[in-house]
């Protein structure tokens, strides 16, 4: 199914966030809003769930302490115990620095490379400039519309009403499974 894509360009922060809640009322779907800076309240605005990197970060962190506590135990207890001063050679209290500093790169490294996978970042992976401004001043939406002109026709109007400075379009292929 052929779908296409309406770009509505903003130059204000407050008429795009008033924009994305005129539209949504409307009921048309908003692909994405690309913004130079954060928006405040645009992720309620436009619907966006919260992030699931957290659970991410406390899994990844939960087996680099469970990696440092088993690694100190087979290195101090089986492979090599040496008797020191008669202390035990599980001493837990010595093993806390290692286990937290293992805990804490797992954590980090897994919630970076989450991070970079669940947004498509690679190395070479090339940017979506719809406007060559939308990095310094520019606001964009993205919605999506059906392929009929009468539909196309509604959204640039919405667009035009609810503030666009500018309305661009363009074709998608849009794979269903």
């Amino acid at each position: 199914m052929n779908t296409k894509e309406i770009y509505g360009i903003y130059d204000d922060d407050h008429v795009l966030l008033d924009a994305v809640k005129t539209i949504k009322k409307k009921g048309f779907n908003i692909k994405e809003a690309f913004t130079p800076f954060p928006v405040h309240g645009l992720d309620y605005a436009l619907g966006i769930k919260y992030s699931r990197l957290p659970y991410v970060a406390f899994g990844f962190g939960a087996l680099g302490t469970l990696t440092a506590i088993l690694m100190q135990y087979y290195m101090f207890v089986m492979d090599w115990p040496v008797n020191i001063g008669g202390k035990p050679h599980f001493a837990l209290p010595s093993f806390i620095p290692i286990t937290f500093e293992l805990t804490v790169l797992f954590a980090s490294f897994s919630i970076v490379g989450a991070f970079l996978a669940s947004n498509g970042l690679y190395p070479g992976k090339q940017a979506k400039l719809i406007d060559p401004r939308q990095t310094s001043d520019r606001f964009v939406l993205v919605i999506e519309a059906a392929n009929s002109q009468e539909d196309i026709e509604n959204v640039k109007s919405l667009l035009k009403n609810t503030g666009a400075i500018t309305i661009k379009e363009q074709e998608e292929e849009v794979q269903h499974a």
